[in-house]
């Protein structure tokens, strides 16, 4: 096996378990290595550290066992096994009102470079790493053996999330059984997830509980969902009693679907209306005329580089929803963006708020639910950012 050697007192960040190496971290490269082989990772003096993928970039190597084993197919099925008895403790599995969830969070769950989300019986799968893609079949074998008949058909979308430079040529498909209806339940709630051609793995599983916390803020109000994507906040707010509600988005498929998940759920759809419009021009102009908003932007940034430049479009967007929303409104307002930190985002929302000359308090601070478990020594997978603002 390729045998990585770090720098002098590089070995720290792994004896506290954070499962990145970085390129610059490396002293020298024992071996041949292609990208996504499996290497072992020792300090200066050579003693181990952990096995871990292989990866050109910036994050050079991806811990997966910092004991020395075997990576086979019980290694693999141990993994996924471990992460199904967590949702299964947490009690996602056989749940009579939820039947979508994150069943594997990358390094959340100890197993970087995947993502698996559960929809009523398909396991979307992304993959975003090499060594990880490279697993596939003996992840597909654990996948069907651990779910056994809960499991109807497994999907792989890793077309657009796997490194460009990996020579591998993806295609997104079915790897195990076929298409169904796409139709979930979360909390009672029916969603119809386009997992082919949506954003992500089809549907932001991580806003579960944040939703369920709008329905309680929404009855008898005007509410707008920015960024609406499929209309998950629309549909709970309208379960929530709201007098009115507006989702806009960019995409027309986006709100197309919006529209069908809303009639799925209600019989009378007159209090919803939609717009496949740009947030921030439809910002420009709704003064008073909402109690609640809802930012749920994309990630505005993916990389350090354009951190700036994200915050400057967080402070935009939130200082219009301020500035306009009615007096004593609620603002709920996210970044899902894991290069912004909970500081970054506060900092930039208080400044949009001092900009915007309104009196406003923090109600609640949120964050992902627990099927996107954060690993303790991996800050990084604790990606999702949220406040709920009262706005005087």
């Amino acid at each position: 096996m390729t045998t990585v050697i770090l720098k002098s007192g590089k070995d720290q960040p792994l004896l506290r378990f954070h499962p990145w190496v970085f390129s610059g971290a490396i002293k020298k490269i024992k071996g041949e290595v292609k990208e996504g082989d499996v290497v072992a990772v020792y300090d200066n003096k050579e003693t181990f550290l952990g096995l871990g993928h292989y990866q050109i970039g910036s994050i050079t190597v991806r811990i997966i066992s910092f004991t020395e084993v075997e990576i086979n197919y019980e290694f693999w099925k141990n993994k996924i096994q471990k992460a199904y008895d967590l949702r299964k403790q947490m009690g996602y599995i056989d749940a009579e009102n939820n039947n979508v969830f994150r069943l594997v969070h990358a390094e959340g769950d100890n197993l970087p470079g995947l993502i698996i989300d559960f929809y009523n019986g398909t396991a979307v799968m992304q993959f975003h790493s090499v060594g990880m893609f490279l697993a596939k079949d003996l992840l597909v074998q654990a996948l069907k053996e651990t779910l056994d008949n809960k499991l109807e058909a497994i999907y792989d979308k890793s077309e657009k999330t796997l490194p460009f430079k990996a020579d591998i040529q993806p295609k997104n498909g079915y790897l195990f059984g076929e298409k169904s209806n796409g139709i979930v339940t979360e909390y009672g709630h029916k969603f119809k997830i386009n997992w082919e051609e949506g954003q992500k793995t089809g549907f932001f599983v991580d806003q579960r509980e944040n939703r369920k916390l709008l329905a309680n803020y929404s009855k008898d109000k005007s509410v707008l969902n920015v960024f609406g994507y499929t209309g998950g906040f629309s549909v709970y707010a309208m379960a929530g009693g709201a007098k009115e509600i507006h989702s806009v988005d960019s995409s027309e498929k986006a709100i197309k679907l919006t529209d069908e998940n809303i009639a799925l759920n209600f019989d009378d759809t007159s209090r919803h209306k939609s717009f496949a419009v740009d947030a921030f021009e439809f910002l420009k102009d709704i003064d008073n005329k909402y109690d609640v908003i809802v930012l749920d932007p994309p990630a505005f940034a993916k990389h350090r580089n354009v951190l700036h430049k994200a915050l400057q479009g967080y402070k935009r967007i939130n200082t219009r929803a301020f500035e306009q929303i009615k007096p004593g409104g609620i603002l709920f307002t996210f970044s899902c963006s894991q290069v912004v930190s909970k500081e970054n985002f506060r900092n930039i929302v208080f400044t949009a708020a001092a900009i915007s000359g309104r009196k406003v308090r923090i109600l609640h601070q949120l964050t992902q639910p627990t099927d996107h478990a954060i690993n303790i020594y991996h800050p990084e997978s604790e990606y999702l950012k949220g406040l709920v603002l009262h706005v005087e």
